[in-house]
């Protein structure tokens, strides 16, 4: 952007903190982040592989879909197959893109991909981050969106997730 200073405050291994000084004295802090990908398993019998994940932010569990940090050099595509086998321990035979979104456009660039990921078979247990909590919870499609409409499911990009696969079945 032209007529913008900025300077980096923080940076880290999953995100960057910059000012940015524009032209009209206004100042923006803005989050970096090298964008991520969210994947909602689906067995052969329909139901979903979902996540109950401790989350120290917030500091509480949440029931999410598996999801990563898209690493340098990697494609979204290689970066769900990998998220999927370490969080679930299942391999997608198929994986198909359902879009994208920006979670919170007003201070970060975070870009979240969105996939179906199906033909799931088990290759390996859990293999999770230093800093993960994860327990999995296979559930129907039904009772995935039962907990969405009930705020069980208070993670944003499983709701988004579990709305566009609902449109995608219908």
């Amino acid at each position: 952007m032209e007529g913008v200073r900025s300077r980096y405050i923080y940076k880290g291994k999953v995100i960057a903190l910059r000012v940015d000084e524009l032209e009209d004295g206004r100042v923006r802090e803005v989050v970096e982040h090298n964008g991520s990908v969210a994947i909602l398993p689906v067995l052969d019998d329909g139901r979903v592989v979902l996540e109950r994940h401790y989350r120290h932010a917030i500091g509480k569990e949440l029931i999410e879909i598996p999801a990563g940090k898209v690493e340098e050099g990697e494609s979204v595509e290689e970066c769900a197959q990998r998220e999927l086998v370490e969080e679930t321990g299942y391999r997608a035979g198929r994986l198909e893109y359902m879009g994208r979104c920006y979670m919170t456009p007003g201070y970060c660039n975070e870009l979240i991909h969105f996939f179906i990921a199906s033909n799931l078979e088990r290759v390996s247990s859990v293999s999770m981050d230093e800093d993960e909590e994860i327990n999995l919870l296979v559930i129907s499609i039904d009772e995935a969106i039962e907990k969405a409409l009930a705020n069980e499911i208070e993670d944003a990009k499983t709701l988004y997730a579990l709305l566009r696969y609902a449109m995608f079945q219908h």
